[in-house]
Parts: C-alpha cells; structure tokens; sequence
C-alpha cells in the first residue's frame, strides 16, 4: 500500500474508531461488538507500529502515552474556572432570584438547570479541533495541567466531531466516577491491604491526579461537560443551547437538564431531582442554576470568586458525627474477619445509621479510630456506612486502643493473618457455613426463594448442616423442626430447593462463592469455558488470556478448583439432581433482546437487577440506566419510579414483570 493510501486507510481507521467511541460512552448506543471494535485497534496499533513516522497525537492508540511525570505543570485558564455560591435551602434561592432581577432586569426568569455532580472540575483546551491540553480548576486562575491523565478518559474525544474545527475552544466540565467502579475499585484496594477512598469524588479526583497515566486508564472515569467559556462567538445565546452543541462536537453531557421559567419551576425540580438522587450512577450533591440567556449572565457579570448568574442548591450532607460504642468482629463466608463499628443511632440523609463498616484492622490503625470516639460517618446512595475518621479533639483519654481477635469470635478456631486480612481456618465454622449458604441461595445464584438469613440460622445450629450440597437433602421432617415453619411454607421451602436445580453456568461458577468471582468475572468465565468441565480443569495461561481476569482472581480459581473438598461438594451437587445449563445450549435460544437496548424501573420479584442485566445481556441485549429515545423497552417491577412516565411519553414499549419473564424463558408475547 502506497503513502498516501496508508494514510487515507490510517485516517478512516481512526474516524471509524472515534465514530464508535462516540456510540459507546456518549450516546450508550454500541453498534459493533467488543471484539469488532478491539480487531480495529488492532489494526491500527500495527499500522502505527510498522509507520511510527504516521503517528499523531489525536491518534487514539495515544490516549495512554508516555512515562509517569515526577510532578504536574501548571495550566492557567484563560477564562477564570470560577466558583459557583451555594444555597441551602429554597429560601436562599428565591434571594438569589430577587438579587438577579435587582441587579439585571425583571424579565430574566428563565434558568437552566442541572444535576450538580460530585467530582472534579477541568478544562479541556481543543485547537483546530484537536485535544492539546486540559487542567483542574486549582484556584480558578491556575490549576494542575493532567493533560496525558484526560487524554486516558474515552468519553473525552481527542479529535472534535466536526468537518470545520474552531481554532480555539475552552470546554469546561465534570470527571466522575460511577458508583459501581467506586466499589469495584475499593473491594480490591480492600483485598489488598491499601487504603480505602472515601467516597467516588475523592477516588476520581485520586484517579485523575496519579502521576503514572497507566493507573489513571486503568480506572473506568468518565467526563461530562457542561459549558463552553466563550459561548456567544459561537452562536450560542444561552446556556441551554450550549448542552444541546456540546455533543454535537462529541462531548457526553447530563441528560437529565431542564429549563425552568420562574423560580417555583426551579424549585420544583430541585425537589424532583433530589428524591431521584440514588437513582443516579454518579453522586451528585445538589442542583446548578444559571441564568439561562448568555448576554444576561455577561449583564449580571461576576464577583471576586463566583458569578453572579449561577448558584448551587446543595442537598442535605451524607455525613454526620456520632459516638462508636463498640466494635463488633464478624465472619464472612471465606473466613474473613471484618470488624463492623456500633455506633450510637444518628440520622444522615433520612436514614437512621447504626452500624458502619471499618474495613480491616490495618485501616483501623492508619485512621487511629479507638472504641468510645466521636467519629464522622459517611453515608452515599446504596454504599454501605463507613467511619471516615475520629474527632480527636473530643476525645476524654478514657477511650480504648482495638486488636483483632487471635480467635475466631464464632467457633474459637485460630485465626491466621493474611496480608491485611484476618483469617478464620475452620471451614466448618458456624458462621462460615452461613455466610456460604447465604451467599448460594441467594436471588443472583440459586434463587432459592424463602431461604432468608433467619432460617439459615436455623439449618446450621438446629439441623447442622456443612455444606451447601446439604440443602438437597432437606426432608419435610428436618424443617418441622425449624421455628416459623408449618406444613405450606415446608411444601413452598421444598418446592423452591426443586426448581433450583436447574441454573445456568455462569450463576452455577458465581454461587460457588470463589474468591474475587463477582456476577460480572463468573459471566465472562461461562461465555469463555460453555462448559463446567472446561472450567474445572482450566489451566493458568487460559485463565489470565481472559480480558478482566487478571494474577490474583486466576489465582484464586486455581486454588478453589483444585481443592479436593470444593470439587466434592460440586460433584455432590450434580449426584443431587442440579442441572448445569452450558453456553453451548444457552447460545441456541433465540437471541429475543439482541441489539436492543433495555432500561429497569421498580423492584423485580422473580430475581434482583444484577441478574436481570445478566439474563438480557445473555440474550443479545444491553442494559442502560436512564430512558432515552433510543431505549427499545423498558421493564417495569414494583414501585416504579419517574423512568415510567418518561418512557410513556416517548412512546417506548413498556413491559411488566410477567411479560419480561416470559420472554427470558423464549415465549413470544
């Protein structure tokens, strides 16, 4: 291939991979399959690899690029990056209205306004349409030049979407981290002994500001933008009309934006986004409020650090001060000891808190947290409470130093230290066996319905159940031993461990309990091995060529699959009558959300949202999180929520929870 057809190939490679970037994180509408689109980067990687002289900076092979930095340079923004002033309840706001129309004019009642998120302000700067530097806010006049960091962010295009690029523009916005990789991402720190984040802006504001560019890609952050500082040159005439040009040029921007004609319509949404607040997959702490009109916002103009245009509605904190009473050590279902901090009953965002976790002792130590403290408890969206640190100015001298049980609290075995871990080694132990049970029944596993933690309980101290494989033995005689049970609910527990048997592989792998095998790694081994006998009897190099399994989670299958007694119980299981449904027979259903994209709103009965996703991606699906014109259905359980009426006025197919099943199991409807 010529020069100059190299380079027209290279170009349509690159376009084709931005234009699918684009798909993916900004509009969450894929059109190619991951391995299609990893076979283009390929392609491209070896272009590049044989041609080093073709390769330029907007090139996406160079979003992670370079040697770690031994310091950030500054960047000065050009534009101030300012501050926005806070109000905290509705009556704040309505003075900010009244300042507005004293200080411009009586007919500026038009606001646009926008979820405000919880991470971290940047700038990214584009020339001639090419991405060249971006920064932090830092003080608003100079802030931390993280430009290779941003360069690793996919939802920030290198190149601007656009035939006829500005010289110059200045787009300002938001990097977050969703909720669900904030817990990813601690469950391993946890694993390893480090220290925990405190929450998902202090782990993207961490993330974006490491000084090695690798650990910044490796960490799934995501950027929405939300203003232009310099819109008029632009045609732009109001904030609104600047969220809807944004994308236009490849930028993701919150979806969930709304212009309000008056200060009651502002507080009426207010009100509505704040009770939808854990609905979101971010964090957000409140809502922004600008005066919608640009030449308005230049009218009003700024003061030393804020301007004068715009405030932000803070919600109510998630974090409040309490005593820690006591320290309690519980044992996980791999025999972990994790101590649990009970605290004295304080109320954080409407919910009554009385227990946080602590995480491990070495956490413990680093935070010098001691029995009797006042401490700050942390509460966001569905993570579990956490102690955040004491308040040692409060402290009375009377308070006690902790130490990690060398017995274990539940059956007295010897505890063994594991890295930062506690390790009970009986795996017999009470509270081992529960947690296992617990943790194979449940809705993402075996879905054994009335198997709750109660009745446990019960099988291990009064039946003395040992293994998992002993719930198939359960006889009408052995419940009618149990406290609650009569004859329908022994017939209905009875019932239920039946239909059980029946599970697909990937739920089988995950209820085994291996460790560091969640829902998402268990679907990954299932879709790579389509049968159980190919993964038990995978050997290492199999294991770690599997995209997302990395040394530790092999290692952990390893040792599981060649433990004599797991794969004991597993061939207890199957003599049992379970019955292991392989990809190879999964894959020959017929495909009925293939392409489709499908939203969830309300409570599932039948199973929980995890294992929903996981049965509609199995099927050809992709599951997203908010209702938009592109969504092809959408699922409706109990309780639903503002999803519904959303998706009602946009025409899209609902579905009920019957219907949704119906078509699980291949019945057309």
């Amino acid at each position: 291939m010529g020069e100059g057809n190299l380079k027209k190939h290279i170009k349509k490679l690159k376009h084709s991979i931005e234009y699918h970037n684009y798909r993916y994180y900004i509009l969450d509408a894929p059109e190619i399959s991951d391995g299609e689109y990893d076979q283009l980067m390929r392609e491209l990687i070896q272009i590049e690899k044989e041609h080093p002289e073709l390769i330029t900076p907007d090139s996406p092979t160079q979003r992670v690029g370079g040697g770690p930095l031994k310091e950030f340079p500054s960047m000065i923004h050009r534009i101030p990056l300012l501050s926005l002033d806070n109000a905290m309840d509705t009556q704040e706001l309505r003075e900010f209205h009244q300042r507005v129309i004293r200080q411009g004019r009586k007919d500026i009642t038009v606001y646009c306004c926008e979820p405000k998120f919880d991470g971290l302000a940047v700038e990214l700067v584009y020339e001639n349409g090419i991405f060249t530097r971006g920064g932090t806010r830092g003080d608003g006049t100079t802030g931390e030049d993280v430009t290779q960091n941003l360069k690793t962010i996919k939802s920030i295009p290198l190149r601007l979407m656009t035939d006829i690029p500005p010289d110059l523009l200045e787009v300002r916005g938001e990097v977050v981290m969703y909720k669900s990789e904030f817990k990813r991402l601690n469950n391993k720190r946890a694993q390893r002994g480090e220290a925990l984040f405190a929450n998902p802006r202090n782990s993207a504001a961490g993330s974006l500001r490491q000084l090695d560019p690798t650990i910044t890609a490796s960490r799934s952050l995501m950027f929405f933008a939300y203003a232009i500082s310099e819109p008029l040159p632009f045609g732009i005439e109001t904030q609104s009309q600047a969220l809807k040009m944004l994308p236009l040029f490849g930028f993701k921007v919150n979806p969930d934006v709304k212009v309000c004609k008056g200060i009651e319509e502002v507080i009426d949404f207010v009100a509505y986004v704040e009770k939808r607040r854990e609905e979101f997959p971010y964090e957000i702490d409140g809502v922004v409020v600008k005066v919608d009109s640009i030449r308005y916002q230049e009218m009003l103009g700024t003061k030393a650090r804020a301007p004068r245009w715009a405030i932000a509605y803070k919600f109510p904190p998630t974090q409040a001060t309490t005593t820690l009473k006591h320290i309690h050590v519980q044992v996980g279902r791999t025999g972990v000891l994790t101590p649990v901090a009970i605290l004295e009953p304080v109320k954080i965002g409407g919910v009554t808190v009385s227990r946080a976790t602590l995480h491990n002792e070495d956490e413990i130590k680093r935070k010098d947290i001691r029995i009797g403290d006042a401490v700050l408890v942390q509460r966001a969206g569905d993570v579990i409470p956490e102690v955040l640190g004491p308040i040692k100015s409060r402290r009375t001298g009377d308070e006690e130093i902790f130490s990690m049980p060398d017995k274990c609290p539940e059956c007295g075995s010897n505890v063994v230290k594991d890295g930062a871990l506690f390790r009970c080694i009986n795996m017999t132990c009470p509270a081992i066996v529960k947690e296992r049970v617990y943790h194979f029944a449940s809705k993402d596993a075996f879905d054994i319905d009335g198997l709750g933690k109660r009745t446990i309980d019960q099988m291990v101290n009064i039946l003395h159940i040992k293994h998992i494989s002993d719930l198939y033995r359960l006889r009408y005689e052995d419940l009618m031993k149990l406290d609650g049970f009569a004859d329908q609910s022994i017939k209905n527990l009875l019932a239920s461990i039946e239909r059980s048997k029946d599970i697909s592989l990937e739920r089988f792998i995950y209820a085994l309990g291996i460790g560091h095998v969640g829902q998402s790694i268990a679907q990954d081994l299932a879709d790579y091995f389509k049968t159980l006998e190919n993964f038990l009897s995978a050997d290492y190099d199999k294991l770690i060529a599997i995209p997302g399994i990395g040394h530790e989670v092999a290692d952990s299958i390893k040792v599981f699959c060649k433990n004599k007694e797991n794969l004991k119980v597993i061939d207890d299981l199957i003599s049992m009558g379970v019955r292991i449904k392989s990809r190879e027979t999964q894959e020959k259903k017929e495909p009925v959300f293939s392409n489709k994209k499908v939203c969830f709103t309300g409570t599932l009965n039948a199973m929980s949202r995890s294992q929903a996703k996981i049965e509609v991606e199995a099927l050809g699906g992709h599951v997203v999180e908010s209702v938009s014109r592109q969504l092809d259905c959408l699922v409706v359980g109990d309780a639903p929520g503002s999803k519904l009426k959303k998706a009602e006025a946009l025409g899209i197919k609902i579905l009920d929870e019957d219907a949704f099943l119906r078509l699980l199991k291949g019945v057309n409807i």
